[in-house]
């Protein structure tokens, strides 16, 4: 995302101000029409699952260090020196980056569930402060957020973030709704007036405002007060002055097409949050039509410009199907978070599978993991300039999740200052991994990742009977279901990096457990409590399990086979089970920038030491290899060169392929020659890639 500097001075002069009242009566208008004739049921349609309070489940295993190696890194440091959040404006400081106000709230909203999740009291104290602050200074009208007391521009959007934060901070203690509920109720009153006056809106406003959407409608399930009228007719009117998501999803490829639509609607994060919008308006309006659309929507966007990586292409805006074309952090994390609320909603299986492709593959790609071995090692640069930086300090850097990239690229030859500069809408620097490349909003906002797929692990079945196992690793989650059965569980698992689960579940009463299928597996078994293991039956994705009070175990083994996905140019992509795999290219070092107050922020600049350029040959003859990590435990991090456990051998050939300067690949040739023998090359999973190529072209090895 842009600093938003289409934000700057809009909705200023009375012909904007009558326009915006004339819209609101026609929204007012359209939204009783569409609910009143269309559907007269009232109240919100149910989900097809709940979502489970933060703090009832947590990470385990591999999955908890990775959540530690966030806490130990940029994520977990940012309250100590980043300006945009150690002096936020939203706490009484003076920095922010643009007058949507989004930098503290992002922050706010990725750090809840980071701190709860680890019971770190650190970061929960300064979430805690943070929620006291914004609270203790709503003023009388009702306005929340560093507009008090200023002549700031008063938009809504930069408040959504808080309110998934403050949101998930009453979820772990119930306590705080005393004072969050009716400050939330205070804003809502405000709001709607500013709606139906046409005030608060401007181009973000229109295309985010599902999030206030999913805000309202969790008042309305668990704290009413008496104000569902109000909530509704507030969630109306977000619907009908906002972007209509129904008509903006692609549907055509557009490498080449000018966006017909609002310019913001086809803004790569802003789609990632619309993805949102039908499932949340079918809970108010009840019609079928909008999951329909939803459903289809998702479908076009990934066909048109998705990624083996399991995301989509958007550098700033929609970028289809070029394997050099980028995606943005911060969509890859709202989009994760959009597909665990549409399987919430809709309940189809392809949001689930689709938002762990993205968790391991697309997100770690894009963040700096951990030292690797030193045969990638091939130049070490300590001098850049005028900074020295001492190698320990780089050492710890490469190691905490320190520097992240504003776009990733599925063939990525290098990440450094891009000349020429293959991404027409942002600049030079997107890809290499810093502190804040290109733009801020990726460092405050991409640490939800990790902690909001953990917390959607699980849900529930919507009469709160059954306990259902979404997203796969090892977890524990101590929920209460209905008739006060209390449920513990337990996985152990090196999944993604192992195709064996194994579940402990201990009940006080009897209940059907559920657990997804993913799409990918083959001849997967399941034994429960040591019987003989049988064939997986999945409904709809999830295998039920009849779970007795006391104490249940089962194990599920999960094997997959190799897949090869088309990609465009005659080029393939390489798949095995959730994950994909790339060739990993070894690369050198250099330190860009330093942070003055922080030396462990740094910006690095990657090159590939060693050839890149081959093309594939007959997969029939690739070969999945299942390495046993030493002592039965990953490496902590594990998303980085050599780290993993699994790979791929794959044969191939050495070829010519073009390059643009030195820093990205051309598409992949589609008629390849061998300029050599064909040998074998190893593929790794494509999270621990830094530099690499993910889309191969293709030969035909005799």
């Amino acid at each position: 995302m842009p600093l938003p500097m289409l934000s700057e001075n809009v909705e200023d002069g009375p012909f904007t101000m009558l326009k915006g009242v004339l819209l609101s009566l026609l929204a007012c208008f359209a939204a009783r029409s569409t609910v009143s004739g269309q559907n007269a049921t009232s109240g919100l349609a149910p989900k097809k699952f709940l979502n489970i309070p933060l703090g009832q489940v947590k990470p385990a295993g591999w999955l908890r260090d990775q959540l530690i190696v966030q806490t130990n890194g940029l994520a977990g440091h940012e309250h100590d020196f980043y300006d945009y959040v150690a002096q936020t404006d939203w706490t009484g400081g003076d920095s922010y980056y643009s007058s949507l106000e989004e930098a503290g709230s992002y922050w706010f909203n990725g750090m809840v569930p980071n701190g709860i999740l680890l019971d770190d009291p650190t970061i929960m104290s300064q979430v805690q402060q943070f929620l006291d602050y914004v609270l203790d200074h709503q003023d009388s009208t009702g306005w929340l957020g560093p507009e008090v007391n200023t002549t700031k521009p008063r938009y809504l959007w930069g408040r959504y973030p808080f309110f998934f934060g403050a949101i998930q901070m009453v979820e772990a203690n119930s306590s705080l709704a005393e004072r969050v509920v009716p400050a939330l109720h205070k804003f809502v009153s405000l709001a709607n007036t500013m709606l139906h006056n046409g005030e608060g809106l401007e181009d973000w406003t229109r295309t985010r405002w599902e999030d206030f959407v999913i805000t309202l409608q969790w008042l309305y399930d668990f704290y009413p007060e008496g104000n569902e009228d109000l909530l509704i007719d507030t969630m109306e009117m977000l619907k009908y002055t906002g972007d209509p998501w129904e008509d903006y999803f692609p549907k055509t490829a557009v490498e080449h097409l000018q966006n017909p639509f609002p310019v913001l609607t086809w803004h790569g994060v802003n789609m990632a949050e619309g993805l949102k919008a039908l499932p949340s308006t079918y809970r108010f309006t009840h019609n079928q039509s909008d999951l329909d659309a939803a459903s289809t929507g998702w479908d076009l966007l990934f066909q048109y410009h998705g990624r083996p990586s399991g995301i989509y292409a958007a550098d700033e805006y929609l970028a289809g199907l070029e394997a050099v074309r980028g995606t943005e952090l911060c969509l890859v994390v709202e989009t994760m978070f959009s597909g665990s609320y549409l399987y919430q909603v809709i309940g189809d299986p392809k949001f689930a599978d689709r938002v762990e492709r993205i968790t391991y593959n697309a997100l770690p790609a894009t963040l700096t993991g951990g030292t690797y071995p030193d045969r990638h090692v091939s130049v070490y640069e300590l001098h850049v300039g005028v900074i020295d930086i001492a190698a320990p300090a780089v050492a710890a850097a490469m190691t905490d999740m320190w520097s992240r990239q504003y776009l990733q690229q599925q063939n990525q030859i290098a990440a450094k200052n891009m000349t020429p500069n293959p991404f027409p809408e942002d600049g030079p620097y997107s890809n290499v991994f810093g502190l804040e490349p290109n733009y801020p909003c990726c460092t405050v906002n991409h640490p939800q990742g990790w902690p909001k797929f953990i917390s959607n692990a699980f849900v529930t079945t919507p009469d709160r009977k059954s306990l259902v196992h979404v997203y796969l690793g090892p977890f524990t989650a101590d929920v209460t279901l209905a008739n006060g059965n209390k449920v513990s569980v337990a996985v152990d698992t090196l999944y993604p990096f192992s195709d064996s689960l194994t579940t402990t579940i201990h009940a006080d009463k009897d209940f059907t457990y559920y657990v997804r299928i993913p799409s990918w597996v083959s001849k997967g078994t399941i034994s429960i409590n040591g019987k003989a293991a049988k064939a997986v039956s999945p409904s709809n994705g999830l295998q039920a399990v009849s779970v007795k009070a006391g104490k249940t175990t089962f194990t599920l083994d999960l094997p997959s086979d190799i897949t090869i996905e088309s990609r465009p140019h005659n080029s393939v992509a390489v798949h095995r089970g959730p994950l994909h795999y790339a060739y990993d290219i070894a690369r050198s070092q250099k330190v860009l920038k330093q942070n003055a107050q922080q030396p462990l922020a740094v910006d690095l600049e990657f090159d590939a030491t060693e050839s890149w350029a081959f093309a594939l040959g007959d997969p029939t003859t690739f070969v999945f290899n299942a390495g046993k990590p030493e002592g039965g435990n990953l490496p902590s991090p594990i998303f980085d060169s050599g780290l993993p456990p699994l790979t791929i051998t794959a044969s191939a050939c050495p070829i010519d392929w073009a390059v643009a300067g030195d820093t990205f690949a051309a598409s992949p040739p589609e008629n390849a020659t061998c300029t050599g023998p064909v040998t074998n090359i190893t593929l790794w999973p494509f999270g621990a890639t830094k530099l690499r190529i993910g889309e191969f072209p293709t030969i035909q090895a005799n």
